[in-house]
């Protein structure tokens, strides 16, 4: 059974950059496709990124070109650079570990992000 970690969200101005980590145990990573979430307040979680175990991404339109997701299978970790935030990004983001259908979330992290 996988588990999940995330670190990296606090508070941060409109314009700036956080960088969240995801890392992993009790699994084989790199057969992994991996994920990241976010749930605004009072909203349902949706998509931001995701990135398969063979390193193809997918986002979000809402964060194209702003944020990217990447993997580095040697530290278990995935990671997700977040750059010219807006208060919309305002989220608790979420880690997910996919495999043959079964998923994996972690405890989630809050990114805000003050105009």
């Amino acid at each position: 059974q996988v588990q999940l970690v995330e670190s990296g969200g606090g508070l941060v101005q409109a314009g700036r950059s956080l960088r969240l980590s995801c890392t992993t145990s009790g699994a084989i990573f790199s057969r992994y496709s991996m994920g990241w979430f976010r749930q605004p307040p009072g909203k349902q979680r949706e998509l931001v990124a995701t990135i398969t175990y063979t390193g193809t991404t997918n986002y979000a339109d809402s964060v194209k070109g702003r944020f990217t997701v990447s993997r580095d299978n040697d530290k278990n970790t995935v990671y997700l650079q977040m750059n010219s935030l807006k208060p919309e990004d305002t989220a608790v983001y979420y880690c997910n570990a996919n495999r043959l259908g079964r998923e994996t979330w972690g405890q989630g992290t809050q990114v805000t992000v003050s105009s």
